[in-house]
C-alpha cells in the first residue's frame, strides 16, 4: 500500500494532485462571503487568543479576486461559498447573495444556507429550485439545535432532494448549548436520508460521529483542519480513532476552511498523507467522495 508524500508547500499542491491521477480536489468547505461579513469573521479571528487561548492568523487575507485565483490553483472544484446565519433573517439574504455568486463566478457551486426561523421551508424550497446543490450550518455560532421543529419542513426537503448540508456541530474549537452528537442523531432518527456532511470530523466527538457516518446510508465525514499539527495540540485524535479510518474510507471528504485557516492549504492534505493509509484512500478522500456528493465529474 503505496502512500505518496504529501506536498510541502502549496506550490507543490497541483503536482501532488497530478501524482494521485485525479482531476482536482473536491474540498467541501471553502468559505466566500459578502465582504462586510468576511471581515467580521477576520476580526473575530484576530481576536482569538480571547476565544481559544492561542492565535489564529488568517493565512488567506486577500481580496476576493486574488482567493479565487489562489483556490483555483490547488486544483478545487467546484467552488464552494459556504455561509452561515448567526440570527434570524439573515439566511435568505445570505442565499441571495451566494446565488449570485454562482453566477458571476465561473466554476463555483451553488450554495445555500438555512435557520430555524418560520420562514426556512420557503427559502430553502427557493434555493433547491434555483439550483443550489450544497447546504452549510453552524450550530455554535447560530447558538441553535438542530433538531428544532423549526427545520422539520426544511429537512423534510433536503432529505428529499438528497442535498448534502454541511454542518458545524462538534463541540470545537469551543462547545456550545447544542452542539454534539446527540441532538443530529434526533434529527437522523426523523430524516435517516439526510445527506449530512459533519464537519472537521466532529471535533472533538470523532468517534461519536464516526459511528454515526457508519449508521446512516448518506451521512458523511469532513476533514476540515483534522490531523493538522494545529488541530492535534487541542482536539488530539487517538491512535485507536485512526485505525478506524480505513473503515471509513467512503465516508469521509476533504474540508479545509478556506482562506480562514492559520496555515498553508498543503499543511491539510500533507496531514492526510501522513495518516500513511495508501493513495486509493487520499484518492477518494481528496477527490472520488466529495465529488460524487457534490454531482461533479
Amino acid at each position: 500500500m503505496r502512500t505518496t508524500p504529501g506536498p510541502v508547500d502549496d506550490e507543490g499542491i497541483p503536482a501532488y494532485v497530478r501524482a494521485l491521477g485525479i482531476p482536482g480536489l473536491a474540498d467541501i468547505h471553502v468559505h466566500f462571503l459578502p465582504e462586510s461579513m468576511l471581515r467580521k469573521v477576520w476580526g473575530y479571528f484576530d481576536h482569538a487568543e480571547q476565544h481559544y487561548g492561542q492565535p489564529w492568523p488568517v493565512e488567506y487575507r486577500f481580496d476576493e479576486a486574488t482567493r479565487l485565483r489562489i483556490v483555483r490553483s490547488f486544483g478545487v472544484r467546484p467552488i464552494p461559498a459556504l455561509t452561515y446565519p448567526h440570527k434570524p433573517g439573515m439566511a435568505s439574504w445570505l442565499n441571495d447573495w451566494t446565488a449570485d455568486f454562482a453566477r458571476r463566478v465561473p466554476g463555483a457551486i451553488h450554495c445555500a444556507t438555512l435557520y430555524p426561523e418560520p420562514e426556512v421551508g420557503d427559502y430553502v424550497q427557493s434555493a433547491l429550485s434555483q439550483g443550489a446543490r450544497l447546504f452549510k450550518m453552524h450550530v455554535q455560532v447560530g447558538e441553535f439545535a438542530p433538531d428544532d421543529p423549526l427545520l422539520d419542513p426544511a429537512w423534510a426537503m433536503l432529505e428529499e432532494a438528497g442535498v448534502p448540508v454541511v454542518i458545524h456541530a462538534g463541540s470545537a474549537p469551543l462547545p456550545g448549548e447544542f452542539t454534539g452528537v446527540e441532538r443530529i442523531v434526533r434529527v437522523l432518527a426523523s430524516y435517516p436520508r439526510l445527506a449530512l456532511v459533519i464537519a472537521h470530523m466532529g471535533m472533538p466527538e470523532y468517534d461519536e460521529f464516526a459511528d454515526v457516518a457508519l449508521r446512516y446510508e448518506r451521512v458523511h465525514l469532513d476533514t476540515t483542519m483534522a490531523f493538522t499539527d494545529f488541530t492535534e495540540g487541542r482536539s488530539p485524535t487517538s491512535a485507536r480513532y485512526r485505525a478506524r479510518l480505513p473503515q471509513l474510507q467512503d465516508k469521509i471528504v476533504l474540508g479545509s476552511d478556506f482562506p480562514n485557516i492559520p496555515y498553508p492549504y498543503a499543511d491539510q492534505l500533507a496531514a492526510l498523507a501522513r495518516l500513511d493509509l495508501g493513495d486509493d484512500w487520499m484518492r477518494d478522500v481528496l477527490w472520488h467522495n466529495g465529488a460524487r456528493l457534490l454531482g461533479s465529474s
